[in-house]
C-alpha cells in the first residue's frame, strides 16, 4: 500500500471518528441560546447561573456554571458540553458524549428537564426569568388582613409548625368571621402565601403585589389584602 493510500485511510478514519466529531455549524436557534440562563429546581430554592457559549467542544459547544452550581447540582461537575436543537431538545453531555440531562422547550425561553436522581430542572432565560419566591424569614413579622378597614392583626413567625407549615399567631380584635376560621399556620406554596386554618377549611391564599402588600386570590365581593405593620 503506498503512503498516499495509507494517509488517505487514515483521514477517511478521522472523519467517521466520533471523539473527532465536531458541529456542523451552529444554528439560528442555537445562537439563540448564548448567554446566561437561570439554572434550577422546581421550586427556585436552588438556583445558579450556566453560561452557554459557542466555543466548540466535542460533540458541541461549552457550557459554563458559575461556582456553586456544582455544589447544588452535582452532576453539572461532569458537564462538558451542550448541544440543539437534537431532536427539538437541549442537552447536556460529558466528556464521553454521554447524555447527563436532556431539556425541552415548554415556552419561550424557558426549558424543564425530568433528571433521575435529580428531580425536574429548568432552564430560564436570566434576563426574563421572573424574581424568585419569597423565602419565609423575608416575609415573617406582622401584619394586617385589611378591607376596606383593618379586620385582623396577626404574626407570621419563622417556627416550624404540624404540616411542614410555620407558626402564625392571631392578635386579639380579629374580626368575628375570621377569628372562627382559627388561623394557626402559614406557609408559601407555589408562590402564595397561605393561611391555614386549625383544621377542616380551604386555607385563604395570597399573590405579592409588592414586598409589603398580598393580595388575596380568586378575589372575593370585599377585596382583601395582607398588608405588614
Amino acid at each position: 500500500m503506498t503512503a498516499q493510500r495509507i494517509v488517505l485511510l487514515l483521514l477517511a478514519c478521522l472523519a467517521l471518528s466520533p471523539v473527532q466529531a465536531q458541529p456542523a455549524g451552529m444554528g439560528d436557534a442555537a445562537k439563540a441560546l448564548i448567554g446566561s440562563w437561570e439554572f434550577s429546581n422546581a421550586d427556585r430554592d436552588r438556583r445558579c447561573t450556566a453560561t452557554f457559549t459557542n466555543a466548540p467542544v466535542v460533540g458541541g459547544y461549552k457550557v459554563e456554571f458559575d461556582a456553586n452550581c456544582a455544589a447544588l447540582f452535582p452532576f453539572v461537575a461532569n458537564v462538558s458540553g451542550w448541544r440543539y436543537p437534537d431532536n427539538d431538545n437541549l442537552f447536556l453531555f460529558d466528556a464521553a458524549g454521554k447524555t447527563l440531562a436532556e431539556f425541552s422547550e415548554v415556552e419561550a425561553g424557558m426549558f424543564e428537564a425530568p433528571t433521575p436522581g435529580v428531580g425536574v430542572l429548568f432552564l430560564q432565560n436570566a434576563a426574563a426569568a421572573a424574581p424568585p419566591p419569597k423565602r419565609p424569614e423575608e416575609v415573617a413579622g406582622d401584619w394586617i388582613i385589611a378591607g376596606q378597614a383593618t379586620l385582623c392583626e396577626l404574626s407570621l413567625s419563622v417556627t416550624a409548625a404540624s404540616g411542614g407549615a410555620l407558626r402564625l399567631t392571631v392578635k386579639p380584635g380579629c374580626r368575628e368571621d375570621i377569628a372562627k376560621l382559627n388561623f394557626t399556620r402559614w406557609r408559601i406554596e407555589g408562590g402564595e402565601l397561605q393561611l391555614l386554618p386549625a383544621q377542616g377549611t380551604t386555607p385563604w391564599r395570597f399573590v405579592e403585589n409588592d414586598s409589603d402588600n398580598w393580595r388575596r386570590i380568586p378575589e372575593t365581593n370585599e377585596p382583601v389584602n395582607l398588608i405588614r405593620r
